[in-house]
């Protein structure tokens, strides 16, 4: 859909409306900046998740150590609300600090144009949710940090996602619990990080009400699904943080493979996209668009020759 003809409804309002439709569970595919965000777009999905870990190993090159600050956050987040329309859901780590830090987070991430925004109970700095040795805060600050980040919002149907970590350090007793407390305290969607199996995932939606995100990480620690199995288990939402992005950087290993090998890219047309592709993605066409309607008449009156005697 072209920018010069928005959506009759915010962003938010539409992430809402579709969550509480309950079936099928949105597939959530991951962004680590705005052309993924364009090509997801461009595959039909109906929103993007804004990854605290895509854009760490891509802006960074970095792993997931919260190394990301909340600059570089809002930007790509304002960067790839220009460049789709979809709704954005952010990941927002553990919030940048504490309630307060979360509060200023939520108002930046709104205004850059999230549609929702994920907050974590991890000590800062934060690990990748399926990393060793993550610790968290108490339960009493991170149901704080909830309500701050409630209190923060302008728009009501944004939407707050509140993750714990706590089963990879407390059990899947104490995650639940916690899950529960950050609904109670205003969150709109629970996340319980990293169960282990299929039965720890069922016991996760029987145990806390309301809507889930399944996390879906290929090598994590959480067995992987299909969408109708995480439909049955009752999970709202299945996320795919950053698959694309992995598909991408084997892409560029080929053409670079073949790149290296033979010293040109003669024979490697069906290794990228083409130029047209590529010019339609980033919409070279609605940019000629604005080109012609702003230049107007470019050369003007022809000025009167001045004399020289």
């Amino acid at each position: 859909m072209s920018p010069a003809s928005p959506p009759s409804r915010a962003p938010t309002t539409r992430l809402r409306r579709r969550l509480a439709t309950g079936s099928p569970p949105l597939l959530l595919p991951g962004a680590p900046n705005a052309l993924t965000a364009r090509v997801i777009e461009e595959s039909g999905f109906e929103a993007v998740y804004v990854s605290g870990a895509g854009v760490t190993n891509t802006f960074l090159g970095s792993p997931d150590l919260g190394l990301l600050t909340l600059d570089e956050l809002v930007a790509h987040a304002a960067a790839m609300r220009d460049a789709v329309e979809l709704p954005l859901v952010v990941d927002a780590d553990t919030g940048f600090g504490n309630a307060i830090n979360v509060r200023r987070t939520v108002r930046r991430l709104e205004r850059a144009g999230a549609a929702a925004i994920q907050i974590e109970d991890q000590v800062n700095p934060k690990k990748c949710g399926h990393f060793a040795g993550k610790e968290v805060i108490a339960a009493a600050e991170m149901v704080g940090k909830v309500a701050a980040a409630v209190d923060a919002r302008t728009d009501d149907d944004l939407l707050i996602i509140a993750r714990t970590d706590a089963r990879a350090t407390d059990g899947l007793d104490e995650a639940c619990e916690r899950a529960n407390a950050y609904l109670a305290a205003g969150a709109d969607i629970a996340f319980v990080e990293a169960p282990r199996s299929i039965e720890e995932m069922r016991q996760v939606t029987a145990r806390v009400p309301g809507l889930h995100v399944a996390n879906m990480v290929e090598g994590g620690l959480t067995p992987l699904q299909p969408l109708g199995t995480l439909r049955d288990l009752g999970f709202a939402i299945a996320l795919y943080a950053n698959t694309a992005m992995r598909g991408a950087i084997l892409g560029m290993r080929d053409v670079l493979l073949h790149l290296g090998e033979h010293g040109d890219t003669l024979a490697a047309g069906e290794l990228m996209v083409t130029w047209e592709e590529r010019q339609a993605l980033v919409r070279k066409p609605y940019f000629d668009e604005l080109d012609q309607r702003y230049a107007g008449d470019t050369q003007g009156p022809t000025p009167p020759m001045r004399s020289t005697e």
